[in-house]
């Protein structure tokens, strides 16, 4: 059982997830319940220099100086995915908030204008610490396409990516229950 109410997502998706799109645009917001606290979940979230610790369709990641806000990433893609390359600007990193935004500047796929946010939340899950996870985005609908099928598309890899982001933290949050303490 979750116990934050879906006013409590809605509040955050109100606050952190505007995104005002134009006519050739879709955007779409997803949330994910993830048995592991916020600051294990976060951990894996903030690292823009290393998405592939949890995202499954990067294979590579290349940053560009220091790590600070307007640093950009070279992000190689798996095959399967219509892409091999991402070119991604850190927009957003907000430690205390728990806030990481992102926009694509380049690369070799059709996702033009694209920006995303993703936040995350502490909750309770069955009486453990838990984490909210809200991921939004907003793209330009590529031409010859539709809103719902470059959203269902968006959605899809976001989709697996969370799926991935729960999976790795969960694991860890196990293995740290798991691991003796030193005295």
């Amino acid at each position: 059982m979750v116990e934050m109410t879906a006013g409590g997502a809605s509040e955050h998706v109100r606050r952190l997830h505007r995104h005002e799109p134009r006519e050739n645009q879709c955007t779409s917001t997803l949330v994910k319940h993830i048995k592991a606290p916020v600051h294990l979940v976060w951990s894996l979230v903030r690292s823009f220099d290393q998405p592939q610790r949890y995202k499954p369709f990067v294979s590579r990641c290349v940053v560009q100086g220091d790590l600070e806000i307007g640093s950009v990433r070279e992000v190689n893609v798996k095959s399967g995915l219509p892409a091999t390359t991402s070119t991604e600007r850190l927009e957003v990193l907000d430690d205390n908030e728990h806030i990481l935004s992102i926009k694509i500047v380049g690369g070799d796929h059709r996702l033009k204008n694209y920006s995303s946010v993703i936040s995350v939340h502490p909750e309770s899950i069955d009486g453990r610490p838990g984490t909210l996870v809200i991921e939004s985005f907003v793209v330009d609908v590529p031409e010859g396409n539709t809103k719902d099928e470059t959203c269902f598309f968006v959605e899809a890899v976001i989709k697996c990516n969370l799926k991935s982001l729960a999976d790795v933290s969960e694991r860890l949050a196990i293995q740290d229950r798991t691991e003796p303490l030193d005295l």
